[in-house]
C-alpha cells in the first residue's frame, strides 16, 4: 500500500500526517507513477495554512514530482507525448507529490531528461516557470538592466540563468554569504540593507529597465518603485497588498493567465535543463518520513537550494 502526507486540519505542518492510501488504477487522460522525489516549495505549507475555495480536508501535500511510470490508462499520452511503462517522468501542477506512488492527469508529465537526478527534476518546473513569467510580464529584453530581489533562492537563480540565456543583465540582492551564488548564475550581486537603491544605481551603471521581487519585504518594494517609473515593468511573487495598492504586478501561479504561460513554457524549460542550460540547485534531500523536519529547514527561508523529499 502507498502512503502519503495529508493536512488534516489548516495551520502549521504539525497537522500534516503520513498515512496510507490505495492509489486509483489511472483512467483514460491518467498515469500512475512510482515517486522517486517529490520537490518541496513555500507553496506546500501556504496553501494549507488556512481554509481556502476548492479544498477539502484532508488535502494532500505537494505540487511537484519525479519517478517512473507504474500504469497508463487507455488511449493516454503524458505532456511530451507517448510513454510507456517504465519511463522515468517529472510532473508539476499536481495534487498529493509528497507520496510514495500517485495517479495523475497524464498531460502534467513529462519525459525526465537522463542528465538531472530526480531531486533536480522534482525541482525544476514551479520556480521555473515562475522565473520565466517574471521576465515575460516585465517584458525584459536583451541589453537591458534589471533589478532581482531575492536573487539566491530557487526562484532568482532560475531567473538569473533564464536572463543570461537573453542576454538581460541582473543586479541581484543577496547577503553577503550568497554573493558567490549570484555570481555563479551570471549575476551582479549587492547586498540588502540600508543604501540598497544607490548600491542598485551604481552596480547597474545606468538604467534599471525593470525590477523583479521574489523576496516581498518592504525594502524590496520600496526600492522597485524609486528605481522603475514604469509600474508595469514591476512585479512581486509575494507583496500582494503592496501590489494592489500601488498598481504594479503581482503573479500567482494559480491565476488562469499565470498557469497559462506556465504550461505553455513547461517543455521549453525541461528541454534546456536536458541539456545543461538550466540548472537546479539542490541543498538538501530528506526521507519522506521526514518531511516535517525539511518544512521547518524550508520556512527558515535559507536552504541554500532546493529541497527534496525521498521515499
Amino acid at each position: 500500500m502507498a502512503t502519503h502526507w495529508v493536512a488534516k486540519d489548516w495551520g502549521s505542518p504539525e497537522n500534516w500526517e503520513l498515512v496510507e492510501y490505495d492509489v486509483p488504477a489511472p483512467a483514460k487522460g491518467e498515469i500512475t507513477v512510482r515517486v522517486r522525489a517529490a520537490g518541496m516549495n513555500p507553496a506546500d505549507r501556504k496553501h494549507v495554512a488556512a481554509p481556502r475555495e476548492g479544498a477539502t480536508l484532508p488535502v494532500p501535500i505537494g505540487y511537484e514530482i519525479s519517478g517512473e511510470i507504474t500504469a497508463i490508462g487507455p488511449d493516454t499520452i503524458i505532456g511530451s507525448g507517448p510513454a510507456q511503462i517504465g519511463d522515468e517522468v517529472l510532473a508539476f501542477r499536481i495534487s498529493g507529490g509528497y507520496a510514495t506512488e500517485i495517479t495523475i492527469p497524464a498531460d502534467k508529465a513529462f519525459s525526465k531528461p537522463s542528465t538531472l537526478t530526480h531531486a533536480g527534476a522534482a525541482n525544476l518546473l514551479l520556480a521555473g516557470t515562475t522565473a520565466a513569467e517574471m521576465l515575460s510580464v516585465t517584458e525584459a529584453g536583451p541589453g537591458e538592466t534589471i533589478l532581482l530581489h531575492g536573487a539566491s533562492g530557487a526562484v532568482g537563480v532560475s531567473v538569473l540563468q533564464q536572463a543570461a540565456l537573453h542576454d538581460i543583465r541582473v543586479i541581484g540582492t543577496a547577503s553577503e554569504g550568497r554573493f558567490d551564488v549570484v555570481r555563479r548564475f551570471g549575476g551582479v550581486p549587492i547586498e540588502y540593507g540600508e543604501g540598497l537603491a544607490d548600491r542598485a544605481r551604481d552596480a547597474a551603471g545606468g538604467e534599471i529597465a525593470a525590477a523583479l521581487d521574489a523576496v516581498g519585504t518592504e525594502e524590496a518594494i520600496d526600492v522597485s518603485l524609486e528605481l522603475v517609473a514604469d509600474r508595469t515593468r514591476i512585479v512581486t511573487i509575494a507583496a500582494a497588498v503592496r501590489a494592489r495598492a500601488e498598481g504594479f504586478r503581482w503573479i500567482v501561479g494559480s491565476a488562469p493567465e499565470s498557469a497559462r504561460f506556465r504550461d505553455s513554457i513547461r517543455s521549453e524549460l525541461v528541454s534546456l535543463a536536458g541539456r545543461g542550460v538550466l540548472e537546479v540547485p539542490i541543498a538538501r534531500a530528506y526521507p519522506l518520513t521526514e518531511a516535517l523536519e525539511a518544512t521547518r529547514l524550508l520556512a527558515d527561508g535559507h536552504p541554500g537550494g532546493k529541497i527534496a523529499l525521498i521515499p
